[in-house]
């Protein structure tokens, strides 16, 4: 299993493609990997979130439950 970040829709390795293991508790085995994200990832993800809230502030709640 390979987790990913996703930003503005958009599955995204972390940018500067570290990784992590995922543990599972249970047996110590690793089953997968998730993107280790940094401050990059972070600055994508709160300017797309700018965006998204310039897009959608002036919507309706019945506007975007419909979308």
């Amino acid at each position: 299993m390979q987790v990913r970040n996703v930003i503005a829709g958009e599955s995204m390795d972390a940018a500067d493609g570290r990784t992590m293991d995922l543990i599972d508790p249970n047996t110590g085995a690793s089953y997968g990997s998730a993107p280790m994200s940094g401050p990059a990832d972070v600055d994508r993800a709160y300017a797309a979130a700018q965006e998204g809230f310039a897009q959608w502030r002036e919507s309706t709640p019945s506007q975007r439950q419909a979308a």
